[in-house]
């Protein structure tokens, strides 16, 4: 049973990284232009409500990219990206398991989503104002 979350759908799920609360939102952009926006590191700030700031060697994600992330306009956190394949990709921040990013294509568009490891549920309002970010910055893309 999925329930509504300021547009964004919520579940519980199984994931490659097993079961999880998936926060997911339709988008009106294809998944090359969400995905683009999920991994350019970047952009992160635009969309992410926790992110104020990123520093990386890569501005574009793979598996094994680090670096570390600024939330709460203060703190300074390590990341490790853990997991990238072509629309997936999980990290750890501060050597915790965080979210998994996707993308999907649909034949109308495409679908954004987060995937939360069950202990931080609470999580799930942030990702969903993410979602609606994330869809609004590939809407203008491709329009």
């Amino acid at each position: 049973m999925a329930l509504e979350l300021g547009g964004s759908s919520v579940s519980l799920e199984p994931t490659p990284d097993g079961r999880r609360l998936v926060v997911r939102r339709d988008v009106a952009a294809s998944a090359v232009t969400v995905w683009d926006i999920l991994t350019d590191t970047d952009s992160w700030p635009d969309w992410g409500p926790s992110v104020t700031a990123v520093e990386t060697d890569s501005r574009y994600i793979s598996a094994g990219t680090t670096g570390r992330v600024r939330v709460a306009r203060a703190v300074w956190l390590p990341f490790e990206v853990t997991a990238c394949t072509p629309y997936r990709w999980t990290w750890a921040v501060a050597r915790l398991p965080a979210t998994g990013h996707f993308a999907e294509e649909r034949a109308d568009g495409s679908v954004v989503g987060f995937e939360i490891p069950p202990l931080a549920t609470g999580y799930a309002p942030v990702c969903a104002r993410a979602c609606r970010h994330i869809a609004s910055i590939a809407q203008r893309r491709d329009a």
